[in-house]
């Protein structure tokens, strides 16, 4: 095995979305303990966007990654760019963290050819010279982990950083109490009191396969807003029009539109304060676990590892249609061994019946729906 223990300039390649980012931190956390080292983070311009809240990221660079699903890759002459920015900062070696679906050899590809001397990843074939230090990838053949279980094990490959021990293995998020002043602003700019409590909603997915039908959010709504609670639709710009399909024709007060609103650290903030948090499974759950926020997911069968980890949670799972699932052959054998029982979606009033049940949860630990793994 390799020597790590000299290595103070690392950098982790995390190259997918926010909840995929948030998921790593523990791992990135743990490799932050081994003294003087320093962290920078290479991911999408999705997964930047929560690096500024990740206690343990020193640098970040951002790259829409060609191999990986993005709006918008980088083209070639972006790609050899990136090779000789990376080249530059003289990286001691390098983490390639993935889900199981994916292969690490593009990044160890580019990490070999500027120059990053040791190179870790989990590899289902052999990577030979691309990788100096390789965890043989068995997911999701032999078991399926939770993603942050298998970013925490992939570096006891290594001796670096802290064991694998539930003390790392906690999601975390820094710095957005100080948004809480705009995020007020706003609020009362949109009519939202800041003193009563409220249940959010966020309905918007990155991957259109994970989509909860409008028609039964409507109907949640309708029975949500009889609790004494305000109830805040939030989402990117792009998904307000959603939010005010959902609100559609509603005139009750104390239902409120803010999708496209706020920042990540005001949106953060307002998840952080919530009672309650529903949302399909996207990265407003996972940052609802590492603010200790109760959350309900409405969890298109997509990704069975990426539920809420440790969090006060209850997991709703519904099947994805045929024409819509991946063709990725990795995903195409969890989906026949896995998930081969047609499971339609959630009723709002079981929906409802959780959220009263979440409602008066005080701690995992008087909660028997809580998802840890």
């Amino acid at each position: 095995m390799t020597n790590w223990n000299t290595c103070r300039n690392v950098l982790c390649i995390r190259a997918d979305n926010m909840g995929d980012v948030i998921m790593s931190g523990p791992a990135i956390r743990s490799l932050k303990q081994h003294p003087g080292c320093k962290i920078t983070l290479l991911t999408s311009a999705a997964g930047s966007l929560i690096a500024p809240f990740m206690p343990a990221v020193d640098d970040v660079m951002v790259a829409d990654l060609p191999w990986v699903q993005t709006t918008k890759g980088i083209n070639a002459a972006a790609c050899t760019q990136l090779i000789a920015d990376l080249k530059s900062k003289e990286f001691d070696a390098v983490i390639i963290f993935t889900v199981y679906s994916q292969s690490p050899l593009p990044s160890a590809l580019i990490a070999y050819m500027a120059g990053i001397p040791l190179r870790l990843a989990y590899c289902r074939e052999n990577p030979y010279g691309l990788l100096t230090d390789w965890v043989p990838d068995k997911e999701p053949y032999c078991s399926i982990m939770h993603q942050v279980e298998r970013d925490l094990l992939l570096l006891s490959k290594i001796n670096i950083g802290m064991k694998h021990e539930a003390s790392a293995a906690v999601l975390t998020l820094v710095n957005f109490q100080n948004y809480k002043g705009t995020l007020d602003s706003k609020l009362h700019q949109k009519g939202v009191s800041t003193f009563k409590k409220y249940i959010l909603l966020h309905a918007g997915v990155s991957d259109a396969k994970r989509t909860y039908p409008v028609e039964k959010w409507r109907e949640l709504l309708k029975l949500l807003r009889d609790l004494e609670y305000e109830i805040i639709l939030t989402g990117s710009v792009s998904e307000r029009a959603l939010a005010g399909d959902i609100i559609h024709d509603s005139k009750t007060s104390g239902i409120h539109n803010i999708a496209g609103e706020l920042n990540i650290g005001e949106w953060i903030s307002l998840i952080s304060n919530a009672a309650l948090v529903v949302s399909v499974n996207t990265s407003t759950i996972h940052i609802a676990a590492a603010v200790k926020t109760p959350v309900i997911v409405l969890y298109a069968l997509t990704n069975p590892q990426h539920t809420p980890w440790n969090a006060i949670s209850k997991v709703l799972p519904y099947s994805i249609s045929s024409d819509m699932q991946s063709k990725n052959e990795v995903i195409q054998y969890v989906n026949k061994t896995y998930y081969g029982t047609y499971v339609p979606v959630p009723e709002p009033a079981e929906i409802f019946m959780h959220a009263q049940q979440l409602l008066g949860a005080r701690s995992i630990e008087n909660f028997a729906g809580v998802v840890s793994v």
